[in-house]
């Protein structure tokens, strides 16, 4: 019988075949030394996220409940959530977005110039996580001698130790960024600028009880955080995760350094392929029966993102990596009321990314050794990845 855990570091490693066995043996799987349930085949998928007062996100998204009960917008269910969203999503209009492209590109530039000529790099250290940490760190004005930091203790906030309890770095790494963020909303408060913090700081709300107010120093330091921590780690991962699937097809990677006008789409195989958020917590309010099987009342449901974007059932040859698949939606942004704000911004930032790091090396391998996998929470990524063999473009 077929086991998750997302725990287990063995089972990370080749997490795609166990989803399989998942939806074809058990697509409502119970894990009883944890305690939570998981549906792994994209309709059952797509169908909780599109039903929230069924499957509520207010107990955390997160297995082990390290979320609940904090002010995240994630985490929030209607009439909540729709007012906090409504004031974040004044971050992501299509015009700041859009204006925000020559800063991306300029900083991808710089990023992969450095090794142009060289015998190679680390695509993590020195490319994947440095480019969305800078944009959303301009975006809401984090200063730059902090970013570094903020990386730091967002990986240990995300790492797991192979348990399903969150290990009190975690747990430190948390009230450290909040009190770091709590003190850059004190000095917003001294001295607003024209950044997006400021921005939402001046801005009235109408909260779930009709009261106008604005938003406390609180709410907004949750609101830095989440920024900062959802606006950089997944992107990171996603280019890594991007970078490995270019070195293990590489007619494809030839095909979009010759023609980047196909990268767009290629950006979106690259979510569903190895999507960087594996999954996403739900709690039910009601019994729930799907195939044969009844989820009880207040049981943790976990939705998995990672399964759903390669049921056969969806996706044909949902494996194989295949920029030209013609892909009408995915869930590796989550869907419904908690679609992701930044996903015009991932995007823009993956496409900028990818033409910029294609233009300079359209040939590159991975290194035989020093590949690190991270091991954390519901996101998948690389800690480490070192290319060599770059034969760089004539014209870069």
């Amino acid at each position: 019988m077929v086991e998750y855990n997302p725990f287990d570091h063995r089972i990370v490693e080749d997490v795609y075949d166990v989803y399989r066995r998942l939806r074809n043996q058990a697509p409502v799987y119970y894990n009883s030394e944890i305690d939570f349930y998981a549906l792994s085949r994209f309709d059952d998928v797509m169908s909780a996220h599109l039903d929230p007062v069924t499957f509520s996100s207010a107990h955390g998204v997160t297995i082990e409940g390290i979320d609940a009960g904090q002010p995240f917008l994630i985490v929030k269910d209607p009439p909540e959530h729709t007012w906090h969203r409504k004031i974040v999503s004044r971050v992501f209009t299509p015009r700041r977005i859009g204006g925000l492209e020559a800063f991306i590109r300029e900083t991808a530039v710089t990023l992969l110039d450095e090794h142009v000529g060289s015998e190679g790099f680390d695509a993590v250290s020195q490319f994947s996580f440095r480019l969305p940490l800078d944009v959303i760190g301009a975006l809401i004005d984090i200063p730059a001698e902090l970013r570094e930091e903020v990386h730091e203790k967002s990986d240990v906030l995300n790492a797991r130790d192979g348990t399903s309890v969150a290990p009190d770095a975690a747990v430190q790494a948390s009230a450290a960024l909040v009190g770091l963020f709590a003190t850059l909303v004190a000095e917003r408060r001294k001295r607003p600028g024209d950044d997006v913090i400021s921005m939402l700081m001046a801005s009235e709300v109408q909260d779930d009880e009709g009261r106008t107010r604005m938003l406390d120093d609180q709410e907004l330091a949750f609101r830095f955080l989440e920024l900062a921590f959802a606006g950089h780690e997944t992107v990171a991962k996603l280019i890594a995760n991007g970078i490995v699937a270019l070195a293990w097809y590489p007619d494809a990677r030839r095909e979009l350094a010759a023609d980047p006008g196909l990268i767009p789409g290629a950006v979106e195989e690259m979510l569903r392929w190895d999507p960087p958020s594996q999954y996403q917590g739900r709690w039910t309010t009601r019994p729930v029966e799907l195939h044969g099987t009844t989820i009880p009342q207040d049981k943790r449901v976990v939705l998995l993102t990672g399964s759903a974007t390669h049921d056969e059932r969806r996706f044909e040859n949902p494996e194989m990596f295949d920029i030209h698949r013609k892909i009408e939606r995915h869930v590796s942004f989550g869907f419904g009321i908690h679609l992701c704000l930044g996903a015009a911004l991932a995007r823009l930032e993956l496409r900028v990314a990818f033409e910029e790091f294609l233009k300079r090396f359209p040939e590159y391998d991975i290194a035989p050794s020093g590949v690190v996998r991270q091991y954390g929470g519901n996101v998948r990524g690389l800690q480490n990845l070192p290319i060599v063999g770059l034969r760089a473009a004539a014209s870069a």
